[in-house]
C-alpha cells in the first residue's frame, strides 16, 4: 500500500494543541479556581462527551453496531465532537485502520512499538500509518457522504471554542480550566488508556490475533472500552463487557435506549461465534503469550 509520505512528518498543531490543553488543565492546582460547581461541570461533561465517542463516534459510526433515529445519531456525534478527539470523518478512518492492521504494519498506534507510541507519542511523531487526509475516503466514505458530519469535521475545534464561552460566562474561569483542560486532559488519557493499557495488560479471553485485552479498571473508565479483547473478536457487537462480571457501562445506555424504541439492530455474537474463538482459559498479558498467531 502506497504512503502519502507527508504521513511521514511530525504534526506539529497536534503536538503544540495537546501542550495547550495540558498546560491549561494546571489551571486546576490553582486554588483561586476551584469550586464544587466546577468539579462536577467537568465531571458531567466527561460523561456527556465520553459517551458521545464511545457510543457515537466507536459503537454507531465506526462499527455500525446498532442503528438509532437520525436525528439522535446527530446529537451523540456532536456530543463525541466535544470531546475534541477529531471530527467523526478522521476518528473513524483511524479507528478502522487500527482494526485492519491490529498490531501490525499499519496500525497508527501498534503497541509493539511500546506504551507510550500507543497511549500518545502516536498522535504527533512521525507515523507512517496514521490515516491521512487523502486516505480518509478509504476508510470512512459511509460517514464523509454525510453533509452534516461533513460539518462537524470541519468545526470540530469551534464546537469547543463555543462550549468554552458558555463556560466563561455561566461561571467565569474557574469553569473553564475545569470544564475545558481538566476535563479534555482527563477524557484523553482515558481513551488513550485503550489503545495502551487494553494491548499490554489484562486477559485474552478470545483468540484474535493481536495483543487486544479485557482490562477491568480501564473499562471503569471508559464506560466500557476496556472490555477490547471482546471487542477486537466481535468489533460489530454493541455489548463489549460477554461476561456476567464484564460490565458495559456504554451497553447499559444502548439497553436503557432500547427501552424508549430509541436504537434498533443491536448487534450481539451468538454462542455460536463465541466458542469458536474462545480460549479453554482466559490467557493473561504480559505474563502470558498473546493471541498472536505462534511461528
Amino acid at each position: 500500500m502506497t504512503r502519502n509520505p507527508v504521513q511521514g512528518k511530525r504534526d506539529y498543531p497536534i503536538a503544540i494543541g495537546l501542550s495547550i490543553i495540558h498546560l491549561g488543565a494546571l489551571g486546576a492546582l490553582i486554588p483561586a479556581l476551584f469550586s464544587w460547581q466546577a468539579v462536577a461541570v467537568a465531571v458531567a461533561l466527561y460523561w456527556i462527551t465520553g459517551f458521545g465517542i464511545t457510543l457515537g463516534y466507536h459503537r454507531i459510526l465506526t462499527h455500525r453496531s446498532l442503528a438509532m433515529p437520525r436525528w439522535l445519531e446527530y446529537v451523540v456525534a456532536t456530543l463525541g465532537t466535544l470531546a475534541l478527539q477529531g471530527g467523526p470523518v478522521e476518528w473513524v478512518a483511524q479507528h478502522r485502520a487500527h482494526h485492519a492492521h491490529t498490531d501490525a504494519e499499519g496500525d497508527p498506534h501498534d503497541s509493539h512499538k511500546g506504551m507510550p507510541w500507543a497511549h500518545v507519542e502516536w498522535l504527533f511523531r512521525r507515523n507512517a500509518a496514521r490515516v491521512s487526509v487523502e486516505e480518509r475516503p478509504r476508510w470512512a466514505r459511509d460517514v464523509i457522504d454525510h453533509p452534516y458530519y461533513r460539518f462537524l469535521e470541519k468545526t470540530n475545534l469551534w464546537w469547543q471554542v463555543a462550549l468554552g464561552l458558555v463556560l466563561l460566562a455561566v461561571g467565569g474561569w474557574s469553569f473553564v480550566v475545569w470544564g475545558i483542560f481538566a476535563r479534555l486532559v482527563f477524557t484523553y488519557h482515558c481513551t488513550w488508556l485503550v489503545n495502551s493499557a487494553s494491548h499490554n495488560a489484562g486477559y485474552q479471553t478470545f483468540r484474535t490475533g493481536d495483543r487486544s485485552t479485557n482490562n477491568w479498571w480501564v473499562a471503569i473508565f471508559t464506560f466500557g472500552e476496556g472490555w477490547h479483547n471482546n471487542h477486537h473478536a466481535f468489533p460489530f457487537s454493541a455489548r463489549h463487557g460477554l461476561r456476567w462480571f464484564e460490565f458495559d457501562v456504554t451497553f447499559a445506555i444502548i439497553k436503557v435506549l432500547g427501552w424508549f424504541k430509541l436504537v434498533r439492530n443491536v448487534k450481539i455474537p451468538t454462542h455460536e461465534m463465541i466458542d469458536k474463538l474462545k480460549f479453554p482459559k482466559p490467557v493473561w498479558l504480559p505474563e502470558g503469550r498473546s493471541g498472536l498467531p505462534q511461528s
